[in-house]
């Protein structure tokens, strides 16, 4: 019997190139997008949650396609207007984003939580899966870096553009985290899970140290399946590569395995790589370069095939 639940692990960009694939390779109605918001922060008053509006404006086909985030055709006309009132803006918010956050900030304010909102920006914008946020609460990234001290993720990320030497990660609030029902409700219904492409630390560490959640993925008996964020030892995009270095650790499959452990059973490499010397329950290679829409929807489906395929044997 094939497996139609997916549940789907994910960070921004690079995660959203995999759910984009997904979407189209698969009934959207059993796809379920758990998207971290480790990242998320406040600005001028608004709650701004990148990683889950990346995964929205890219599954609602909104998202700019030369950055891959942000909005298609946007306009700046408020951030430029900011330095005429001596604020000089460091994160490039345009007029057609604004609009979300400030509705996102306003539903917040009267008691809808996060999930309900991202909910109804789903179903406002058309979007056929589910896209749920890791947890309600919220949750910073803090980044302990050689040249600046701790910085919040966005400053270390966009404002000085992940160029400092990473310490240490913490993630304030972790603590006062609870376990998403919507998250554990799709889980316990999944025929497998899959965690994205996206950078395993800054983007993945943070939904599994939700309390519970490690060992909610633990106790299933499905496909657990990582895609592989790096080829040939580089990310295609962003700091994975750089920040595993600065951690001590190789830039390797066999590093990115051993981090996740046993929440995954299966691994899946570039085949331009050599095979991990690990031994896991499914372990194979595709093409997982996603630089096109057409080549996001083929990952997806050599995916889904081939997982398939191995749970039939």
């Amino acid at each position: 019997m094939a497996l139609e639940k997916v549940v789907l692990l994910v960070g921004g960009v690079g995660g959203a190139k995999l759910a984009y694939g997904l979407y189209h390779a698969m009934p959207p109605e059993n796809l379920t997008v758990i998207v971290n918001t480790g990242d998320d922060f406040w600005l001028y008053g608004l709650r701004i949650c990148p990683d889950v509006d990346t995964i929205t404006y890219t599954l609602s086909n909104r998202v700019n396609k030369t950055t891959g985030w942000g909005v298609a055709d946007e306009t700046f006309i408020t951030l430029e207007t900011m330095p005429l009132l001596g604020e000089t803006p460091w994160f490039r918010l345009g007029d057609k984003d604004l609009a979300l956050h400030m509705i996102r900030t306003q539903y917040l304010h009267k008691g809808k939580n996060l999930s309900e909102i991202t909910k109804h920006f789903a179903d406002s914008l058309g979007i056929r899966c589910k896209i749920v946020p890791m947890a309600n609460e919220f949750i910073e990234t803090k980044v302990d870096t050689v040249e600046y001290g701790e910085l919040d993720f966005q400053e270390y990320f966009v404002k000085y553009r992940w160029q400092p030497t990473l310490k240490s990660l913490r993630l304030a609030g972790i603590d006062q985290a609870t376990l998403n029902p919507i998250i554990q409700d799709a889980i316990h219904q999944a025929d497998m899970i899959i965690v994205g492409p996206s950078n395993p630390w800054l983007s993945i560490n943070p939904i599994l140290s939700i309390p519970g959640m490690r060992d909610l993925l633990r106790s299933t008996h499905i496909p657990r399946i990582a895609l592989t964020p790096l080829i040939q030892g580089q990310a295609v995009k962003g700091p994975t590569a750089k920040i595993m270095q600065e951690m001590g650790l190789s830039p390797s499959n066999e590093s990115v395995i051993d981090y996740y452990g046993d929440v995954i059973n299966g691994f899946v490499y570039d085949e331009r790589d050599h095979q991990p010397a690990r031994s896991l329950e499914t372990l194979f290679s595709l093409d997982t370069l996603m630089d096109t829409e057409a080549k996001r929807i083929t990952v997806a489906q050599n995916l889904l095939s081939q997982i398939n395929d191995r749970i039939k044997l």
